[in-house]
């Protein structure tokens, strides 16, 4: 686990080595809030990282949105994300329960433009079936924002997972 004081110190290079996969592997993201440094807490960072995100383009924003792989999915994905499934039993799912999956990716994706995310972390296989059916609803621009939302709150976990709190 980094500390904030080594993290504040490193290079940009290093920091991005460091951070860049926060972001489902957008690097430019670490690479725009290394510019930010100090930080004296997780959240600043964590702030910093989402003022990135929400000064970008809507095509970098969509980009970052279609980095993230489909829930239940056996694609090869970023290791944060293959954890963060397995914690919501999403890496053994029954043949019926894959399928299902399987089904409301591909209808979101035709629906959004981008796959549906969610911070597994705090859900289960219920919780994120009946997520999906819901947010299924959505206008598009709605459901755009509600996946950055989503997005954000993985990137905390994630930041979490990386640093300590100490200064």
């Amino acid at each position: 686990m980094l500390s904030l004081s080594e993290l504040n110190a490193m290079s940009q290079e290093a920091f991005v080595a460091a951070l860049g996969a926060i972001f489902e592997n957008t690097p430019a993201i670490a690479a725009k809030a290394w510019h930010q440094r100090p930080f004296d807490s997780v959240e600043a960072l964590h702030r910093a990282m989402v003022a990135v995100v929400q000064a970008d383009s809507d095509d970098a924003q969509l980009a970052l949105l279609r980095a993230h792989p489909d829930l239940g999915s056996r694609a090869a994905m970023a290791d944060a994300s293959v954890q963060e499934q397995a914690s919501a039993g999403l890496d053994r799912l029954s043949p019926e329960e894959y399928s299902r999956f399987h089904q409301l990716n591909q209808a979101y994706t035709e629906r959004f433009g981008f796959p549906f995310i969610i911070a597994v972390r705090s859900h289960t296989k219920a919780s994120i079936l009946a997520a999906f059916e819901e947010r299924l609803q959505n206008s598009r621009e709605s459901e755009r924002q509600t996946a950055l939302q989503e997005v954000f709150k993985i990137a905390r976990f994630r930041l979490d997972a990386t640093l300590s709190a100490e200064v």
